[in-house]
This record gives structure tokens, sequence and C-alpha cells, in this order.
């Protein structure tokens, strides 16, 4: 049995982690032969809650559970901590625009950035969550230089999941027979879903759909799911978050099929000519805990405009943001 490797997860005590800390403890994220030890973060006033939390933990008795901490500071939270997911963040509400988030919850990602640099171990795995979780992870990148900036993403494992099963649906397959989906850009409604190098049972996608289909239907249906949920439940995904966050860590951990590939949005290095540095979404392959950004991939002038506005609309963001860090 391996050596336990600390987890933290802040926002600890709210609706997507009650999904997601259960499957943690499981070793659905890490591996079933990978003890671990939940560091969970909450502000003050959820404490007596999270520590109802780690009663049903506890309760469970999972075997490869071997500690739960407790906690609302967040230099406890992040010490030696080997893997971050940041949760905790102000949720959008009915009505609400991304805009409105920005500030409120950059603080808090400035604030946790600089614990992290402080406090946590400099190979840690960081995969934020809270929205606007591009810009987000930005803002704590850049208030963490000692983090290696490799190992600091944030989640569009939700939005590619969507795509795939409204490919899927379409088409009338199984999930498992799509391969190679790919979300370009932002976590929000200018992310681009692309099905132009989809493969459907290994034949290209985009020959089993009408294009109009999916530049005008499939395009706005994933990129805007996640207000459809909020007007249909009132609050923002929270099952799909915590399942998008554990396929998330485990591709980047545990690797990709070989034949397949997954989007993340991680730190641009200037490729298909997207500003570097920035938090974006590519498709990327994983191995031995290292992520490799699919390149050479021949995109068309639609998809590329589409990208480019979805570049434009995070450097807008940073910009807003930029008395952050």
């Amino acid at each position: 049995m391996k050596q336990p490797v600390r987890v933290t997860v802040t926002g600890a005590a709210g609706q997507i982690c009650y999904s997601l800390l259960f499957r943690i403890a499981s070793g659905e994220m890490l591996g079933k032969d990978q003890p671990v030890i939940l560091q969970l973060l909450e502000i003050t006033p959820a404490l007596k809650v999270l520590e109802a939390v780690k009663m049903e933990l506890n309760d469970c008795a999972f075997p490869l559970l071997r500690d739960i901490i407790c906690t609302d500071d967040a230099k406890v939270a992040f010490t030696g901590s080997e893997y971050g997911l940041m949760v905790g963040a102000k949720p959008r509400g009915p009505g609400m625009e991304r805009a409105d988030l920005l500030k409120d919850n950059g603080q808090i990602f400035s604030t946790l950035g600089k614990v992290i640099n402080e406090v946590a171990n400099p190979e840690m795995k960081i995969c934020v969550v809270g929205n606007p979780a591009n810009t987000n992870a930005y803002i704590l990148m850049k208030n963490a230089p000692n983090l290696n900036p490799r190992n600091i993403s944030a989640l569009m494992r939700l939005d590619h999941n969507r795509a795939i099963y409204q490919l899927a649906k379409k088409t009338n397959k199984p999930m498992t027979s799509v391969k190679k989906m790919t979300i370009w850009g932002n976590h929000s409604t200018t992310q681009v879903p692309d099905i132009s190098h989809t493969t459907i049972d290994g034949e290209v996608a985009s020959g089993m759909v009408d294009s109009s289909w999916a530049n005008d239907e499939f395009i706005p249906k994933v990129a805007k799911r996640g207000a459809e949920v909020i007007a249909a439940r009132g609050s923002s995904s929270a099952a799909s978050a915590a399942n998008g966050v554990i396929d998330h860590v485990r591709s980047w951990v545990l690797g990709t099929d070989k034949n397949d590939w997954v989007s993340m949005a991680i730190c641009s290095d200037g490729s298909y000519g997207i500003e570097e540095g920035l938090i974006y979404s590519y498709p990327v392959t994983c191995k031995d805990g290292e992520w490799t950004i699919v390149t050479g991939l021949e995109n068309s002038n639609f998809i590329t405009e589409k990208m480019k506005a979805s570049e434009k609309e995070l450097l807008d963001e940073a910009l807003t943001c930029s008395d952050l860090f």
C-alpha cells in the first residue's frame, strides 16, 4: 500500500463537496491503492456542518481514508498538501452574470494563492472549480509564484462531459463510442465545444450530424447548460460538477486512454495562437501525472474566431482583476 497523500478541498461543507468527498475517500479519484488524508477548509460559520460531513465520512469506514482535518485556517488546510480542489467560492445564482462574481471570488483566490505559495507542496496539483474558474486559477497562479504553473488548472471536464452527452444523444450512440471531444477556451458561454476532430466508433463525428446543428445548436446548448441547470433547480450544478472534478484529476494523475484526449484549462504555452500564460482550455493527453497539449489540429475559420473570442474574454477578465496580482 502506498503512503497517504494529502488532498485539500475548499468549500468542503457545500453541495458539490457532498458529492465529491465520498468519491475521493473511496479511491475513485486517485486509485484504489492510494490512501488519502482529507484537509477540509470552510468558513467559520460552516464548521458545524463540516463536522457532520466528517462524521458521515468516518461512518462509511473507507479503507483508504486515513485522516480528516476540518479547519477554517487556510494555512492548516494547505500545509504539505499535494492536491488542491478549489471548490469554495461565491456561487452564481439566477440572473447573475459572471462579472458579478469576478471581484468577490478574485479576492478569495488572491488570498488563497498567497497561503498556498507559503505552505503547500511546490508540486501541488490544483483544480479550480469555483467560478469564474479560469480567471480564479489565473489569479491564484499569479499569487503563488513558488508553484509550478503547469500544475494549476481549471475545471472544463464538466463541459467536456456535457458535450459528449449531447453528441451521443443526437447520434443515438453510447457515450463510450464518442472519442476526442474538445472544449476550447473559457468556462463560460464563450467556450467552444468542437466536434471537428471527434470520432464516434472510429468515424468522423462531423459527418454524422448537420453542420447547422453542430454550430447553431450544439455549441450554445453545451455552453449554456449550467444556466439551464440553475433555472431548473435554483442553484448551480453540484453532482455533475463533482463528477467532473473526479474525472479531471483521475485523467491527470492516472493518464488518458491511448486513443482519446480530454479537455483541461491549463496555462497556455501559446499553442494555437492563444496568449501565453492564460488559463485556457485545450485538448490534452495525460501520462505519469503530466499533461501534453494536442498540437497540429486544423481548425476552421468558424472555430478559430470563436477561440479568439473566448481568449479575449479571458484577457478582459484578467484586466478587470489586475489589482489582485
